[in-house]
């Protein structure tokens, strides 16, 4: 399956009967998946099937879609509100006399809240349920529009991140074959180092410096993260191959490899491996960085 990347962003619309519609939709990164939907007075019914829709076809993100609908072609009705106007007209009354001001006007009364209220014409019930049907497909086209564009993302993160596996690979290859890393090299070390340990007491306890010895010796050796650096390039470049929702996973190995990365870098005893897990942890973190668009 291909690879997605958790952005994107889509439009859609259309006219059905006497119902204008539009879908805009984006999505941006998120640890799960989080569907919010905006929509208009009376349109609440298309919330449930459409993100029944979203959540077969996307696995992480969140995504805003925003749903607008107008009716064209249809007179707006005009409604006095006989029971507020009443209200408005009893107040007046009770306070002539009382304040001193202009007598209310018509237009003045008319501008009051709630006094006329203009709707469109009455609808006709299987009209606006033909209106929803054609709004839940054109959501369906939206969100394929958003599918394949994330995809499209999918597919050139999924090369870049190809390529920074490869990088870390061949600096992996370079820490192996440092001069640093030969027994000869080593053995000069701890030498120099015993000498440097004989060298601050006559009385030296042999039995310490045994040990110092072998503490030495062990943090030379980066054998083991060496080998869980390969295997964890190996894993992430089986991951990237496999496709689907596998930015999680990605993530996790992202994280084991900075971590390993870190390791290298401390145990490193000459400026040749230092200078390699340097520019590691560096391809390592841009690798941790891209992985967070994936879904």
């Amino acid at each position: 399956m291909a690879l997605s990347s958790m952005t994107g962003f889509a439009r859609a619309q259309g006219v059905a009967g006497t119902y204008a519609w539009s879908w805009e939709i984006k999505s941006v990164n998120a640890k799960g998946l989080d569907l919010r939907f905006r929509l208009p007075g009376g349109w609440d019914a298309i919330e449930v099937p459409a993100r029944a829709r979203g959540a077969e076809k996307l696995a992480r993100g969140t995504v805003y879609a925003n749903l607008t609908v107008t009716r064209q072609g249809v007179q707006p009705a005009v409604k006095i509100n006989e029971p507020v106007l009443a209200a408005v007209l009893s107040t007046l009354k009770g306070l002539s006399g009382k304040v001193d001001a202009a007598p209310p006007t018509l237009d003045g009364i008319l501008s009051l809240k709630g006094v006329i209220e203009v709707s469109d014409a009455d609808e006709r019930e299987d009209e606006h349920r033909a209106a929803e049907t054609a709004v839940i497909a054109g959501f369906d086209q939206a969100l394929a529009a958003l599918t394949a564009m994330r995809r499209a993302e999918g597919d050139v993160l999924g090369r870049l991140l190809s390529a920074r596996l490869d990088e870390i690979a061949r600096l992996a290859a370079r820490a192996e074959a440092a001069p640093g890393r030969k027994p000869e090299a080593i053995k000069a070390r701890l030498a120099e180092q015993v000498a440097n340990l004989l060298s601050t007491s006559e009385r030296f306890d042999s039995d310490r410096l045994y040990q110092e010895a072998i503490l030495l010796a062990a943090k030379a050796d980066i054998r083991e993260e060496l080998d869980r650096l390969a295997a964890h390039v190996a894993q992430a470049k089986k991951l990237l191959a496999d496709g689907a929702s596998v930015g999680r996973k990605l993530d996790f190995l992202a994280q084991e490899l900075h971590r390993e990365s870190n390791t290298l870098t401390a145990k490193a005893n000459d400026v040749e491996l230092t200078k390699i897990g340097l520019e590691l942890k560096s391809v390592v973190e841009q690798f941790r960085e891209q992985v967070q668009n994936l879904e």
